[in-house]
């Protein structure tokens, strides 16, 4: 399963990056468009728009299954292993809930805009709003898979709290965590031949 995961995140990534490529033609060719031949490409920014909120909501989920979102572990990082799991599974059931919300309003809002075209291109506006039902599954799978570890005792202590106070601070724990694998992995040379020269 933590494959297919993996397969999907690496697909949402590319999703990402490709969509980040297309506004960046859009919004730049649509700049130099405008200025050098007073002309422009039409679609441009209510695609870019759409775009960005698909690349949004995308990148949240790949940054949910990295553990990558921002939050406070002042309190948390000072319990003791089964303090931390219960606030762990108290978090997780609770974004579990507000992923039910979002899933609930976006999927009601599609509904709604499924037959109305959006201005510029026609499409369904539906399509603008099915970002939040797509990031509401996902969320819901990556979410109930965590909670499924917690439960289950596979994850490791240092891993029961999931958010860091900063991003510095997570570059360095994972900087220190990368230095301590190298020094446990490379065993330390002993001379058993004391008369050799090197």
């Amino acid at each position: 399963m933590s494959k297919l995961v993996d397969g999907y995140c690496r697909l949402l990534d590319a999703l990402i990056a490709l969509a980040l490529a297309i506004m960046v033609l859009l919004v730049f060719g649509n700049v130099v468009l405008r200025y050098a031949f007073n002309t422009g490409i039409t679609v441009s920014e209510e695609v870019s728009r759409w775009l960005f909120v698909w690349l949004v909501f995308l990148g949240a989920i790949s940054a949910l299954r990295d553990h990558a979102h921002l939050g406070s572990d002042m309190l948390v990082s000072r319990l003791p292993v089964q303090g931390k799991k219960i606030c762990l599974v108290a978090g997780q059931l609770l974004m579990l809930y507000i992923t039910w919300l979002l899933f609930s309003g976006s999927l009601a809002q599609v509904k709604i805009n499924m037959e109305v075209e959006a201005p510029v291109t026609g499409a369904s506006v539906g399509i603008f709003y099915s970002a939040g039902v797509v990031f509401a599954v996902s969320a819901g799978v990556l979410l109930l898979m965590e909670l499924w570890r917690v439960l289950s005792g596979q994850v490791r202590e240092q891993d029961l709290v999931m958010v860091k106070e900063s991003e510095e601070a997570g570059e360095l724990e994972e900087l220190q965590a990368q230095l301590a694998r190298e020094n446990a992995e490379t065993p330390a040379t002993i001379d058993t031949h004391p008369g050799s020269k090197s």
